[in-house]
């Protein structure tokens, strides 16, 4: 008798002796995202470390202090896991993601508001079509926006999965 192929699960987070979240487990949970999740395998896209590349360059330039993360994937990494070290609770986490999802919907209207004014071509690098707007302030809140549509797209996944795993049950966003 055959046996059934055994399913890609993502592996469990553990707990240290302290109860806090096991690190090692935690970096094991986003590389198995990373490798087999599409929304959250997005930040290794080439168009989104594009993206990435242009926000550090643009908030240098505009004086906003930048960390130098090696790429996006690093700063989805660093992003998430502080963010879990700052929201400890059901509650403070289950606000962080909530908020995310908030700012993952308003960047994405603002992306199709403004693609379709220009005509913009969706699956293309974002910086070459942000080229053919004619206003640069409309081409950052353009790129910052598609910046902060991936970004949230893939913290919202990872953390809302974690999110799961922490409290035994399915993220659900909180009411303000």
């Amino acid at each position: 008798m055959a046996q059934a192929p055994q399913e890609n699960f993502p592996p469990k987070l553990r707990r240290t002796q302290t109860d806090d979240i096991d690190v090692n487990s935690l970096a094991d949970l986003l590389e198995w995202f990373l490798m087999n999740d599409q929304r959250v395998g997005l930040v290794r896209h080439p168009h989104v470390e594009e993206l990435f590349q242009w926000k550090q360059a643009d908030d240098a330039a505009h004086g906003i202090e930048v960390y130098p993360f090696e790429n996006a994937e690093a700063r989805l990494a660093i992003g998430a896991f502080q963010a879990l070290g700052e929201n400890q609770t059901e509650e403070t986490l289950g606000r962080w993601v909530t908020d995310l999802l908030q700012a993952l919907g308003e960047a994405k209207q603002t992306n199709e508001d403004i693609a379709a004014s220009y005509r913009l071509e969706q699956g293309a690098s974002h910086i070459e079509q942000a080229a053919k707007i004619p206003n640069k302030t409309e081409q950052r809140i353009y790129l910052t926006s598609c910046w902060i549509e991936s970004l949230c797209t893939a913290e919202v996944r990872f953390l809302g999965w974690v999110y799961q795993e922490l409290y035994g049950k399915p993220f659900q966003p909180v009411a303000n």
